[in-house]
């Protein structure tokens, strides 16, 4: 973590701003280096100031958040932490900003007069400390926004154009950042009814409950949040409730689901190496590795050591990628049997099983 942690504030009401501010420096390492008061404002603060870290609101005059994140992601890449009263849980904003690209929410209260808006400080505090306290985080912004802006392309020799069949009984997919809307273009787009698939998708606690109805809505197979013990069945797609790890367990003719805040020394709860290496434990070779958009790692390991027992995988390509962090580990390793551009994932998902 950095001496002092550099904030940006921005929020169309004076006196949000301000109290954002005081909270914030109530902790002495955290400096707030600027605010402002709308959108264009603040995207143009953070090209120039180069926060650690930019606290958002939705509602704001001239451009609103959700347009300031996208134009932050696209040339200013910069952790940022949504703060608003629309960032509430399961709010359809929040859920777009997470889309988008933001990394956290808080919720603040409706009324800015109202003394419960200091509930939040402690929370404020130390999400923000969290996020910027993970270095790989804050070194993989600064990356994506080299001054050229571009990311080196790398070279890969994929080993096959589709997957071979080899009979597949489980798909395990990975994603982090840009994930949500990825997931919109994939899922409800697959039609396999024999085998369960099972997904770990970085969000905070309590969203991935609103993102599985989402795209249970969208899809004709079922998608829902993962429960502890519930017994798999195929044509499912689990994903991990934020927060949890999600790990399966063997009994005679069946499997059920464990979800536990174990192990804690993960950079990622859920983390994809965690969830993976379990159905890898449980199907082995047969076990069909999908590794999509995200900053990182997390997967690489367990794709790795699916390859070794003879399994096969899927990466997204960079060029559809929001961050081509997790595949680009994946495809660096030689791990990559297929690197397929979103829109292709599922289709080759479905002619493989």
């Amino acid at each position: 973590m950095p001496e002092q942690i550099k904030v940006l504030v921005v929020d169309d009401s004076a006196f949000m701003r301000k109290s954002i501010s005081i909270m914030l420096e109530e902790d002495k390492n955290i400096k707030v280096i600027g605010t402002a008061k709308d959108g264009v404002e603040g995207l143009e603060l953070t090209k120039r100031l180069r926060p650690d870290l930019v606290t958002l609101d939705i509602e704001m005059p001239r451009m609103d958040g959700l347009t300031t994140l996208e134009k932050i992601m696209k040339e200013c890449p910069t952790p940022v932490m949504m703060v608003s009263s629309l960032t509430t849980e399961g709010a359809e904003s929040t859920l777009r900003a997470l889309e988008l690209g933001a990394v956290d929410f808080i919720p603040k209260e409706l009324s800015f007069v109202n003394v419960n808006i200091i509930k939040i400080r402690e929370e404020l505090i130390r999400k923000v400390k969290e996020i910027v306290s993970q270095r790989s985080l804050r070194r993989r912004f600064r990356n994506l926004r080299a001054p050229s802006l571009v990311q080196k392309q790398i070279e890969y020799t994929p080993r096959f154009k589709s997957l071979p069949k080899i009979g597949y009984k489980a798909v395990a997919l990975g994603i982090s950042t840009g994930g949500p809307l990825s997931l919109q273009k994939v899922i409800p787009k697959l039609t396999f009814t024999s085998v369960p698939m099972f997904i770990v998708q970085h969000m905070p606690p309590k969203f991935t409950k609103s993102l599985s109805q989402r795209l249970n809505d969208l899809s004709s197979i079922t998608v829902k949040e993962a429960e502890e013990g519930e017994v798999v069945k195929n044509g499912t797609v689990y994903i991990a409730p934020g927060g949890f790890h999600m790990t399966l367990k063997k009994h005679p003719g069946f499997n059920t689901i464990h979800i536990s805040e174990q192990p804690e020394d993960t950079l990622h709860r859920p983390s994809v190496d965690v969830m993976m290496n379990s159905v890898i434990d449980i199907y082995g070779k047969y076990t069909l590795g999908v590794i999509m958009t995200g900053m990182g790692k997390d997967g690489s390991e367990a794709v790795d050591r699916l390859k070794k027992v003879g399994g096969y995988t899927i990466s997204q390509d960079q060029e559809s990628c929001v961050v081509f962090g997790m595949p680009r580990a994946v495809i660096e390793m030689g791990n990559a049997d297929v690197v397929a551009d979103l829109e292709k994932i599922p289709v080759i998902i479905n002619e493989a099983i």
